[in-house]
């Protein structure tokens, strides 16, 4: 929708129309309409600015918000920022991020603007060049940190000790290093080709386990929750989802309605992953918590999604907010979450670990948790303890003349 001036009063109307559509109270609304009112109505009227439109917006913040926006004055923002959704878009944004700028300073930080603009005229994605500037601002802030400012200080040393102190994602770094001291050397600003530094650089992940939980520290967490109140019923539902049936977080925050065979007792759903198509039981304990969650705890919605957010505008449920209140719900329930994940995916390892203890077959495991390859489900073998005791071999006797032998035996 192509942003125009208009008058305040008909952005106001459009504002309060879209929020009484999408179930604001009542209360809710009088606020925006008190705040409108004092604020953003009367610093037009007082100038005498007839037409509304993003910039009037932003002067008026300036004269509300200093340096340090306090808590008091985020709904002053906010208002402001509903209006100009609204008359760019129609719809109002659920948050406003403002997103970190990342300032490549110095002589260093001019060859990376430089080489980010040497992507770009490469025609690189602009995810990609995303990607290089954020690494590259990270080796900017640990050069500036050892006090080099020039690029012609920078040695091998600082590249290996740089990147062999990080603890994620070092090959996709090692290689947008690579990149970009390469472009240093063609382009003669360095003698010496730095991207050699890294040329066999090799990480080796570190092999973890899988954090699983046992079925009494499970059923601890469900039944640690308090079902009250909406959120308490929706949280109910989507953790026994991933207790029971194993779902990810974003095949849970991606149900809809269409999804459930009641008459059935089955769910069936494309896996966002892996884009399979996964029929699972819809177990009676796990339907019951939806029913309560749909009757009880669910906004009225048109959105074919079950689960949504529990404050205006009624919005489908992100995965990542799906993961985050799982993971909240397992933090105060009391179970031991040190040295474990405790997010949604560990209650998907858990499952696992009930399949193994069970002793089901791996296809079968493979097949309930979705996988397309019965290799990926082999992962949480190393989790089954039980089984991995007994492959374990008795250690063989060895005869006290095995360390006499060349004189290897002494007596204390």
């Amino acid at each position: 929708m192509k942003q125009e001036k208009q008058s305040v009063e008909c952005l106001i109307q459009r504002c309060i129309l879209y929020f009484e559509q999408n179930s604001f109270t009542k209360g809710r609304i009088d606020h925006f309409k008190s705040l409108w009112k004092k604020g953003i109505v009367s610093y037009m009227i007082e100038r005498s600015v007839r037409h509304y439109d993003a910039s009037v917006g932003e002067q008026y913040l300036r004269t509300q918000i200093g340096n340090i926006v306090e808590a008091s004055q985020k709904d002053i923002i906010r208002s402001i920022n509903v209006l100009n959704d609204i008359q760019k878009t129609g719809i109002i944004s659920k948050r406003y991020c403002n997103p970190c700028k990342l300032v490549l300073s110095g002589q260093i930080g001019q060859l990376m603007e430089e080489h980010c603009l040497h992507l770009e005229a490469l025609r690189r994605h602009k995810k990609t060049i995303r990607h290089h500037r954020l690494n590259l601002y990270r080796l900017l802030v640990f050069l500036e940190s050892k006090q080099i400012f020039d690029v012609k200080e920078i040695k091998e040393e600082h590249i290996i000790i740089f990147v062999t102190t990080l603890t994620n994602n070092n090959i996709s770094i090692a290689s947008y290093l690579r990149v970009f001291f390469k472009y240093l050397f063609e382009n003669h600003i360095l003698a010496n080709d730095l991207s050699e530094v890294l040329k066999h650089y090799q990480w080796k992940r570190k092999e973890k386990l899988p954090s699983a939980y046992t079925s009494h520290e499970v059923l601890q967490i469900e039944s640690s929750i308090k079902r009250e109140d909406s959120a308490g019923r929706r949280n109910y539902a989507m953790l026994l989802l991933a207790t029971r049936l194993g779902l990810r977080a974003s095949d849970i925050a991606n149900m809809t309605f269409n999804n459930i065979n009641w008459g059935c007792n089955k769910i069936t759903l494309i896996q966002s992953k892996t884009s399979k198509e996964i029929d699972l039981p819809l177990l009676a304990d796990v339907g019951e918590a939806i029913i309560d969650y749909l009757k009880y705890g669910r906004k009225k919605s048109i959105l074919a999604h079950i689960f949504l957010y529990t404050r205006a505008p009624y919005a489908p449920l992100t995965g990542d907010a799906v993961s985050a209140s799982i993971s909240h719900l397992i933090e105060v329930s009391g179970v031991d979450t040190s040295e474990r994940r405790h997010g949604a995916h560990s209650m998907r390892h858990s499952l696992a670990s009930r399949f193994l203890e069970n002793s089901e077959p791996i296809p079968v495991i493979s097949e309930a948790l979705g996988h397309q390859k019965t290799s990926s489900t082999m992962f949480y073998l190393r989790i089954d303890i039980e089984s991995l005791r007994k492959c374990a071999l008795d250690v063989p006797f060895v005869s006290e003349q095995f360390y006499e032998q060349k004189g290897g035996f002494y007596e204390c």
